[in-house]
């Protein structure tokens, strides 16, 4: 194994703090004479060498490293009390980034890009997953098995270990908390302090977890309808959630029946998951499916289609055309079991289709990789256990991604301490989505002075708030 001494250290920018650096880790930990990979790390040393308490390590969600930019997260937290007292370390998990990559062959595409896709198109989104499976096996070939977590962990510790650190503190995002708690469980006497921010289910499949998608976006989207059913006198388009979500599907509708209106109702229904997340952006959709609902009915298509462009998230834009890209993702979450009777994902999608259409919703349930799987993983799941010190679970109670349940079962299961942000869409919390300072303090004190809340159980108040648009008179303020 590398020591610390053999680490060469670049600065990533010209006289700047961080630091880039790599070392050699095994491909397959079973043989560790065997094939060797790239791992791509970072550091921002503590500025307060006195109060120095080791180094704190973060992992990014996806997974797939949000990016493969797991290097850039100490930069993050530069400006932080954390970072007076640890070593601040990030890297790119295997297969991404600057690592050793691990890549998919694209293959192109038959069904349309459908938010509300019709039973018949069923099978040619089936079709499409079969052959991305094959493009994954062609470009990925005897690396893709060893892309899993348990590998990450011990990549992990590797770095602990050639950092000459007995133990490592620990930050981790979204699919990143999920690999802090398989390193607590398979290194526990490695694991100091801990803070799982968005948490993946412990209980769920990766398919149990991309399903609850759909419905927590569905939530958002109905709290943002209540919310706006309250200031009927502002926006027109009812006076309760169940009217204002009529009014989105009358768009939805007069969408559909537009030429090529396939295109601009996918489109519309991403923009509503999007918005719908965000409490500081509910007025802005409000005032869009105003102004569809009267552009549509009107026919002025060129006035419907300057709101879709102006309110447009990206999702239905061209791509440059890829011939390989990242493939982590379709590794990564092959660990557990999918489905291989294609009946199964048809029915889920069904259900999206008629109550959960927003922000691709119907996507979540359709027919993944895994339902084509051409390889087994080497190792089962790990099975989630605690032998190290209580920590922290941070979790939005309106998490698209990682639904609060998650958090919640995760904290129950480790015994952390679970703090609660009230009232939010957040995804990826601590310094990654604006400023919190209850938030921030009560993670603070737990890292850097061991003071955990007083409470098992806490909640605190998101800083993005819906904008202060009146309600009607005589109605729910």
């Amino acid at each position: 194994m590398q020591s610390s001494l053999d680490i060469e250290w670049v600065p990533a920018v010209p006289d700047g703090r961080l630091e880039y650096a790599t070392l050699e880790v095994p491909v397959d930990y079973s043989d560790p004479d065997g094939e060797r990979m790239v791992i791509a790390i970072s550091r921002l040393r503590a500025t307060d060498p006195a109060r120095r308490r080791g180094i704190l390590l973060g992992v990014t969600g996806g997974p797939g490293g949000d990016g493969g930019h797991g290097r850039a997260l100490p930069a993050g937290w530069a400006d932080t009390p954390l970072n007076e007292v640890y070593d601040l370390i990030g890297f790119d998990p295997r297969g991404t980034g600057a690592s050793t990559p691990l890549y998919i062959e694209v293959t192109p595409t038959t069904a349309p890009f459908d938010s509300r896709p019709p039973d018949e198109a069923f099978e040619a989104m089936a079709g499409d997953m079969r052959e991305r499976e094959q493009g994954c096996r062609r470009a990925g070939g005897s690396l893709r098995p060893h892309i899993n977590t348990r590998n990450t962990a011990r990549d992990m510790d590797v770095i602990r270990a050639v950092l000459g650190e007995e133990q490592l503190n620990f930050l981790g995002y979204a699919y990143g908390s999920y690999v802090g708690v398989v390193y607590g469980t398979m290194f526990p006497q490695r694991l100091d302090r801990n803070v799982l921010d968005s948490c993946v289910h412990p209980g769920w499949t990766w398919r149990e977890q991309f399903v609850a998608q759909a419905a927590a976006i569905r939530s958002n989207v109905d709290r943002w309808a209540d919310w706006v059913g309250d200031r009927n006198g502002h926006f027109g388009l009812g006076v309760s959630g169940s009217q204002v979500v009529g009014a989105v599907e009358t768009v939805a509708a007069n969408l559909a029946a537009l030429p090529h209106g396939v295109h601009a109702r996918t489109a519309f229904d991403g923009i509503v998951g999007a918005l719908s997340v965000d409490r500081e952006a509910w007025e802005k959709l409000g005032n869009l499916v105003s102004g569809l609902l009267a552009s549509t009915a009107e026919g002025d298509a060129t006035r419907t289609a300057s709101l879709l462009a102006e309110h447009g998230t990206g999702g239905w834009a061209a791509r440059p055309s890829e011939q390989m890209r990242q493939s982590v993702l379709e590794a990564v979450t092959l660990e557990t079991e999918w489905p291989t009777s294609l009946e199964t994902y048809y029915s889920d999608m069904r259900e999206c289709r008629a109550h959960y259409p927003y922000a691709h919703g119907v996507l979540r349930a359709a027919p993944w990789v895994g339902a084509f799987r051409t390889f087994e993983s080497p190792e089962p799941p790990t099975v989630l256990t605690r032998e190290y010190p209580v920590g922290l679970v941070v979790q939005a109670d309106n998490d698209p991604m990682d639904p609060h349940e998650g958090g919640a079962a995760m904290a129950d299961l480790l015994g952390h301490h679970l703090i609660t942000v009230t009232d939010s869409g957040e995804h990826e919390i601590y310094r990654l989505s604006g400023d919190n300072p209850q938030l921030e303090k009560y993670v603070e004190d737990y890292l850097i002075g061991g003071v955990l809340p007083p409470a098992l159980r806490t909640t605190v108040s998101s800083t993005r708030t819906a904008p202060p648009v009146p309600a009607t008179p005589g109605e729910n303020p």
